[in-house]
């Protein structure tokens, strides 16, 4: 028996298939390399193939007896919403419909997947628990839960079952997109000036990678038929500040120059942190403040 993970060759997906196989598990990936990375562990089998092509997804399944699906593969890029929604379309909720109906047809009743933060949109209450209502205000935030109605779905009406997992901002090495990625990466094209995004006072969940991979697989215990959890830190940290941490990790002292208005672009959400109590009450809690953890991540990636 074997383990398919899509977009396994990504910054999450890649630390998902490094446990599996630490495990001992037969991993099989599905990963079209869109995303610009290849973390691929050679210990895995691999496909590059789209997600959207149903016949490829299906000639995968054919060649190999799955257990479990850990379908992780998107488009992370709240951004793009804005600018390509149908592209969010086709890499996020079609792809997960037809992930789905592969599952259905060869016989597969077990997914995980991650889903986001964004899925509750300006949520009033803080920390933002699991049954608060989702009125995403991105059109990823929009894809993510689409894709969750649909897992949800197939689960009731094909005896499937899952684990959703919400994901704060998850951020540490292999990460090439985000707020600490896109500072660095201008630092170091010019470091007297640093553009920030928002005026600064946004202020977010960030649960490090380890953390965030533990919380998945100590998830696995709940039983439900749909577990749906949230995974993040306790705490919140601005904008600013992790511009101000980047800068002392880089040595440079650069005017910051804010762009926009209180977000910083549609779809943003300037206020996040979820409650974490559901996985807390399971015995898991995270290692890592979301401080700690931007101070690890920036590290990361100043070495990589």
């Amino acid at each position: 028996m074997a383990i398919l993970v899509t977009g396994g060759a990504g910054f999450i997906g890649s630390y998902v298939v490094d446990e599996l196989i630490g495990r001992g598990e037969e991993v099989v990936v599905i990963d079209n390399l869109s995303s610009g990375v290849n973390y691929l562990n050679r210990d895995a089998v691999f496909y590059k193939i789209d997600l959207t092509d149903k016949k490829d997804v299906e000639n995968v399944f054919a060649a190999h007896n799955f257990e479990e699906v850990w379908h992780i593969a998107a488009n992370p890029d709240v951004r793009v919403g804005s600018e390509k929604p149908e592209e969010i379309y086709r890499n996020n909720v079609f792809a997960t419909y037809v992930l789905l109906e592969v599952m259905r047809k060869f016989k597969v009743d077990r997914i995980v997947f991650t889903s986001t933060s964004t899925v509750y949109g300006e949520a009033k209450v803080i920390p933002t628990p699991e049954d608060y209502p989702t009125v995403p205000i991105s059109v990823y935030g929009a894809s993510k839960l689409a894709c969750e109605a649909l897992i949800s779905s197939y689960c009731h009406t094909f005896d499937m079952q899952a684990w959703i997992y919400r994901f704060a901002n998850v951020i540490g090495k292999r990460s090439n997109h985000g707020v600490i990625y896109d500072f660095i990466t201008k630092l170091r094209k010019n470091p007297k000036v640093l553009e920030i995004l928002g005026n600064g006072e946004q202020n977010k969940s960030y649960i490090y990678i380890t953390d965030c991979i533990n919380a998945m697989f100590f998830g696995l215990k709940a039983k439900d038929k749909v577990n749906i959890m949230n995974i993040g830190s306790e705490d919140q940290i601005k904008v600013r500040r992790i511009a101000e941490i980047v800068c002392e990790e880089m040595g440079v002292n650069p005017e910051f120059k804010f762009t926009g208005g209180d977000r910083g672009w549609k779809g943003d959400v300037p206020v996040m942190l979820l409650s974490i109590e559901k996985l807390k009450s399971m015995g898991w809690k995270p290692e890592y403040t979301s401080e700690k953890a931007v101070r690890m991540a920036v590290r990361d990636l100043l070495t990589c």
